[in-house]
């Protein structure tokens, strides 16, 4: 059960499609004739869009943290590697989990050191209710 969760989008976008089609479809009917199957076509298409759009978003977004482990991502880092997630310092060039460049757009980084000394970023857009999050299972 995760004690703390993101999610890196909502599914509300997927509504987007659809409903340029129906707004489409309405001005092409008051202008003239207009053609349903043609509409219908545009509006799954741009579903399918929005699906593959948030479907990423979420997968590559999200955060997740449990007893056993943290995910930022596509990444999961086991709790019992963390030795620390307080008064630590985020070096230049320290690696972001979830395999991006940087901290996604909307989040704060939580720099975490590991056991082996070296320092990584995991990020969260609440990252005051992340870190409350990990002391409960962070034991050192």
């Amino acid at each position: 059960m995760p004690l703390y969760r993101e999610s890196g989008s909502s599914w509300w976008p997927l509504l987007w499609g659809p409903a340029f089609a129906v707004a489409g479809y309405l001005v092409e009917r008051i202008t003239g004739p207009a053609s349903v199957a043609l509409w219908t076509i545009v509006g799954l298409g741009l579903l399918l869009g929005a699906f593959l759009w948030v479907y990423g978003r979420v997968k590559v977004g999200s955060v997740r943290l449990t007893t056993e482990d943290v995910q930022f991502g596509r990444e999961r880092l086991p709790i019992a590697m963390v030795e620390a997630f307080q008064d630590v310092g985020a070096p230049t060039g320290a690696r972001v989990l979830g395999g991006g460049w940087s901290v996604p757009k909307g989040t704060t980084a939580v720099p975490l050191r590991l056991l082996d000394g070296t320092v990584v970023l995991g990020w969260a857009r609440d990252p005051e209710a992340l870190v409350a999050e990990l002391r409960k299972v962070v034991r050192r």
